[in-house]
């Protein structure tokens, strides 16, 4: 109450102020804007910019601490950007779609993202010398309490050093088989010298097993030759065969279902070199640009984006036609498509899970909801034609001047392989460069020259 009391106050004595800064006062010897040469609705519009600034002003205190926070974020993350990183995982844990975000800035920052690992991950993510490790509290069907169990077994008996090993220590715990497999599926177990293929074959049958013995044992059933054959198969394990390994589709598939995230690729990194110079926009980039109300992307803005169709769900819509929610992910992040009739009765076949395709549409951003993608076309990625080569005329006042600076200075923010004419209006002078082809540019680019001064043809 006493805050708001005195932000009143202060309200009031700028309001009152008002008259004073358009009109003058005689009394305190203010001329006035409108006496100083400033038309009358400038000076009320200028007036109204300082009382809406009033209402979020910084004091110093505040903007030092501000400031201060800025400062040690930007001096953390340039001198210990690995504990940075991980520090910032773990504060969006169960977010998926911010994980993702982050997991993008580890890698263009070439921090390599180690898998989860029953030997060596903690709950949250944790910084080895060779990366950041995942974190095991990421994992499904992997609770607190075992996770505790697990670390607590780890910590007094050392590593574990086998499927059997770790299942039979692991057998007095909150382990169950589903929990097995996710460990398994994630890649936690990798370092237990089978691979993933191998322990899906072997471990129901190795904790059926192993609880079979165990139950022996508590029903005291343990004869001389029991306990031979205990001794034997101590020294042994249970036999496995020599299965190749799953194809790395499979095995990114099971990390997706187990963790939310691909950590050994992405099914679109083979479609990289095929998209290069299509056009093609990262997701991550779309929906940062909304997150932040930069203005790179906007609301109606006609986009092309590529991925993988992730889950497709379909409805009837109040006029009886067909409409469909899709989830499409590529390596950066996923947007939610929105398909109706028209789209679907021409593209239909090609919305199945697991499908690589190549959307074009209109992005809609409505209320709070996270950006969506009003598709107009949507084809396999194996039909994108390639391109034609392009060339890029960007048409300027005069040459030297400060918006050649400042389109120069874009141009060498995106270095690349396209032709771009520069061509000065004044003097009818032709300049040539290149750049790379991307919508961020583009529309930095028309923000500073004019829509109809950038033509990529």
């Amino acid at each position: 109450n006493m805050r708001r009391a005195i932000s009143k106050k202060k309200e009031h004595v700028i309001l009152a102020e008002q008259k004073a800064f358009v009109y003058g006062d005689e009394e305190r010897g203010i001329p006035g804007a409108i006496a100083n040469g400033v038309p009358e609705a400038a000076a009320q519009a200028i007036y109204k910019d300082i009382l809406d600034f009033a209402n979020y002003a910084f004091n110093k205190a505040h903007a030092v601490c501000y400031a201060k926070v800025a400062y040690d974020t930007a001096y953390l993350k340039c001198h210990y950007s690995k504990e940075y990183m991980a520090a910032l995982l773990t504060s969006v844990l169960d977010n998926t779609t911010k994980t993702a975000g982050y997991i993008a800035d580890i890698r263009e920052m070439g921090i390599a993202l180690l898998h989860p690992d029953i030997n060596t991950s903690e709950d949250k993510f944790t910084v080895e010398p060779d990366g950041i490790r995942f974190g095991l509290g990421a994992v499904k069907n992997i609770g607190r309490g075992l996770l505790r169990q697990m670390v607590g077994e780890r910590e007094r008996n050392g590593r574990f050093l086998s499927l059997e090993d770790f299942i039979s220590r692991m057998q007095e715990t909150d382990i169950n088989k589903r929990a097995v497999e996710n460990l398994i599926k994630c890649g936690a177990m990798d370092g237990l010298g089978l691979n993933r293929a191998q322990m899906l074959y072997a471990f129901d049958t190795v904790m059926d097993s192993i609880a079979g013995r165990k139950k022996r044992d508590v029903a005291g059933q343990m004869q001389l030759f029991d306990m031979l054959d205990e001794v034997q198969e101590s020294k042994s394990t249970i036999p496995v065969p020599q299965l190749p390994e799953l194809p790395k589709n499979d095995l990114m598939q099971m990390e997706k279902e187990t963790i939310g995230l691909y950590l050994s690729g992405h099914p679109m990194d083979e479609y990289r070199k095929q998209l290069k110079g299509s056009g093609v926009i990262p997701i991550l980039r779309i929906m940062q640009s909304f997150e932040n109300g930069d203005g790179i992307y906007r609301d109606e803005q006609v986009v092309r984006i590529a991925g993988i169709v992730e889950a497709v769900k379909m409805k009837t819509t109040r006029n009886n036609s067909m409409m469909a929610y899709v989830t499409l992910e590529d390596d950066t992040g996923g947007i939610e498509l929105l398909v109706f009739s028209n789209v679907i009765g021409k593209s239909g076949s090609y919305l199945k899970e697991n499908t690589p395709v190549v959307c074009e549409g209109r992005l809609s951003a409505r209320d709070e909801k996270a950006v969506q993608m009003v598709v107009n076309d949507i084809k396999p990625i194996g039909e994108l034609a390639k391109p034609e080569p392009q060339r890029l005329y960007l048409k300027l006042p005069t040459e030297g001047d400060q918006t050649d600076r400042k389109a120069r200075a874009i141009l060498k923010m995106f270095p690349g392989q396209l032709s771009v004419v520069l061509y000065f209006a004044d003097s009818g002078i032709r300049r040539g460069t290149t750049c790379s082809l991307r919508g961020d540019m583009l529309a930095e680019l028309k923000e500073l020259l004019g829509e109809n001064s950038v033509v990529l043809k």
